[in-house]
């Protein structure tokens, strides 16, 4: 192990030792699954720190003086008690990473906004419902997960994020996208599974460089034929939703790979769907009203399974 690295990875430990924070030349310190419940004021020593990761303690609340460890890129602060994070977040110039997963948030700091050179954000398992507007001046932002919060709708500010490849906001209460979500022209996966959408935007097909589109446990009950303009996308995910009809428009999706619609209404399916030549996967079951179409043994016969 590097010599400006520590782990001090379950050892039981209920504090942060005084000689760690004595020596200011670490560069990595791992503090993972402990019972530390306090940072002390002297972390502010620890100068040439990188990385620091507190995951899995006690937590309740962060110190200012955390905020002033500059070189700071990678924060993981996340399977603890914290309510709020300090507005003096906001001093992490350098933050790349920060892990806050599961912890007890309520809100995130307007100051949030000032992190330009923040790529990974982990917020999922809090208490959130809503976002700063500030939010949308992450412009180097790469991946965002807000799962497993109190979200009813996505906040507009998230359009903002001009750089966004991966969304993950699955087990929320949202009931409907923003035309703003078409913004994420860099977005490549959209992971929205059990929420209680009811349709998709028709600007949904702006989302041209989308791969994965997954929306399983909704409410959703017809969708809308500029799904068909997603010309990249290899993965739609729509089981157990309310469908009652697919769009024809779903046969000009030549990338599709994997289609799943198990556990619908539907009683057809479009024809279009035996031209999607690269499809692999197939799964229309627990459709009880089906008309199972003569070309599936044409799928099967060209390689791709078939579950009905």
């Amino acid at each position: 192990m590097n010599k400006h690295t520590l782990d001090l990875t379950n050892q039981h430990l209920h504090a942060i030792p005084e000689e760690v924070l004595s020596r200011n030349e670490w560069e990595e310190i791992w503090l993972d699954s402990n019972y530390i419940d306090n940072i002390p004021p002297q972390v502010s020593h620890l100068t040439h720190l990188k990385r620091l990761s507190l995951y899995n303690n006690r937590l309740k609340s962060l110190p200012e003086s955390l905020f002033h460890l500059h070189r700071l890129s990678r924060l993981n602060i996340s399977v603890n008690q914290l309510t709020h994070l300090p507005e003096e977040i906001g001093n992490l110039k350098n933050l790349e990473v920060l892990d806050s997963n599961h912890n007890k948030l309520r809100e995130v700091p307007k100051t949030i906004g000032a992190l330009e050179n923040l790529t990974f954000l982990y917020l999922a398992g809090n208490e959130l419902s809503d976002l700063p507007h500030s939010f949308g001046e992450l412009k180097n932002l790469l991946y965002l997960n807000i799962s497993d919060n109190h979200f009813t709708q996505v906040p507009d500010c998230v359009g903002g994020l001009a750089h966004l490849i991966e969304l993950r906001m699955y087990r929320n209460h949202i009931i409907s996208f923003p035309d703003a979500i078409t913004n994420l022209v860099h977005l490549k996966e959209l992971h929205a599974m059990n929420n209680q959408l009811t349709h998709l935007p028709k600007s949904i097909g702006e989302l041209k460089r989308l791969r994965k589109l997954i929306l399983e446990n909704n409410q959703l009950q017809q969708l809308p034929k500029t799904i068909g303009e997603m010309e990249n996308l290899t993965e739609l995910g729509l089981r157990n939703n309310r469908l009652r009809s697919l769009p024809e428009t779903i046969g000009n999706i030549k990338t599709l790979r994997f289609l799943d619609v198990r556990d619908n209404q539907l009683t057809t399916l479009p024809n279009q769907i035996r031209n999607l030549l690269l499809l692999e996967k197939l799964d229309v079951r627990l459709n009880k009203h089906l008309s199972i179409p003569d070309w599936f043994q044409e799928l099967e016969e060209r390689g791709c399974t078939v579950f009905y």
